[in-house]
């Protein structure tokens, strides 16, 4: 069997630090292990606009952005088909068939469903698109017969979902669908990484992001804000790591390395900890610390980006063929699927001829 990666973003604005370290920076090591022979990283539009119906124009507008960050990362065209969800419609036939093997009682136990209908308010009039949206992630992913999906641990309960509709499926009309596995960040910390005013995610909606596009200064602006320790109000206080934002960008972004560069006073991370922590160093030390390790990593992020954002109909070329590559792909898992369902009428020749037969012998 064939190893398939199938993962994406809605694209609601661009992207950041959380989208990295949790997801982006991943995609592109797989990308470039040569352990998969195929991946599929998708911009999910559809999926946007179902809880962004009345303003079609900001999931427009951001498909760019988007992709101008997939790009700026490393996504190769050349390795990894970069498609739009919109542009391959055998996704939404596949889900609404999906829809017949799910009950609404178990999307409403899905612990994601829940969190996410009570950040956007939805608790008194969901609307039914965005209910079913779990479904419609089973069709994304089992159209493409993704073997592994990368996603952050809040995502979990998603795929669960996707394989048991696989296994009800495959039970129901046959062996058709591939049951996909889960596939973790490696470092705890980059499965949330906190927004810069130490809320527990980094949200476009909550303005605590750091973007993958920021410039240097606006980067270096917002980690001199980020939320530290509030007792630590002397260099001489002890300090306190937990919910202290410089400390949990460092575990997520740094390394042994960086100290030799830009603080060589200390060995590693611990060091440094210890040294907050007993008292005697200052947060303004630590962030600019920060900046430096943040900027290390962004620079190439930026130039990259910048080169794209001079040729935008070569990146619209790149969504176009992409779109054409995954419609394909998708189309012959719908073809199979309705196969098995048998609902394939125009092509089941034993039908035809059993219907023939049966109205011949009428007289």
């Amino acid at each position: 069997m064939e190893k398939i990666i199938l993962t994406g973003d809605r694209p609601t604005g661009k992207l950041h630090l959380g989208h990295y370290v949790g997801s982006l920076k991943r995609r592109v090591e797989l990308q470039n292990s040569g352990e998969f022979d195929k991946i599929f990283v998708m911009i999910a539009d559809a999926q946007a606009l179902t809880d962004n119906a009345d303003n079609p124009e900001k999931v427009r507008q951001n498909i760019i952005e988007v992709a101008l960050d997939y790009l700026s990362v490393g996504l190769d065209p050349e390795k990894t088909t970069i498609f739009i969800q919109s542009m391959v419609p055998e996704l939404t036939e596949l889900a609404f068939y999906y829809m017949n093997l799910v009950t609404v009682s178990r999307v409403q136990r899905n612990p994601t469903v829940k969190t996410e209908i009570k950040m956007r308010n939805f608790e008194q009039s969901i609307p039914v698109g965005f209910f079913c949206y779990p479904v419609s992630q089973a069709s994304d992913i089992t159209a493409f017969k993704a073997t592994t999906v990368p996603v952050g641990e809040d995502q979990a309960p998603m795929i669960e979902l996707t394989r048991e509709i696989v296994n009800r499926f495959n039970n129901v009309y046959g062996e058709t669908l591939v049951e996909p596995e889960i596939l973790l960040p490696e470092n705890a910390v980059c499965q949330r990484l906190p927004g810069t005013d130490g809320k527990a995610k980094m949200s476009k909606s909550l303005g605590n992001c750091i973007y993958l596009s920021d410039t240097a200064k606006e980067m270096a602006k917002k980690v001199k804000g980020m939320y530290t320790d509030p007792l630590h109000l002397n260099i001489t206080d002890p300090g306190h790591l937990e919910g202290n934002c410089p400390f949990i960008y460092l575990d997520a972004f740094c390394n042994d390395g960086h100290f030799e560069k830009y603080l060589p006073e200390y060995k590693n991370l611990q060091e440094l900890k210890d040294h907050y922590t007993r008292g005697g160093l200052g947060d303004g030390t630590v962030k600019k610390f920060l900046i430096n390790v943040l900027d290390e990593t962004l620079v190439p992020i930026r130039e990259r980006r910048k080169q794209w954002e001079q040729d935008i109909p070569a990146v619209y070329e790149i969504l176009r063929k992409g779109s054409e590559a995954a419609r394909e792909v998708a189309a012959k898992t719908l073809h199979e699927v309705r196969e098995a369902m048998k609902i394939n009428y125009f092509d089941d020749a034993e039908l035809i001829k059993q219907h023939s037969e049966k109205y011949a012998s009428v007289k």
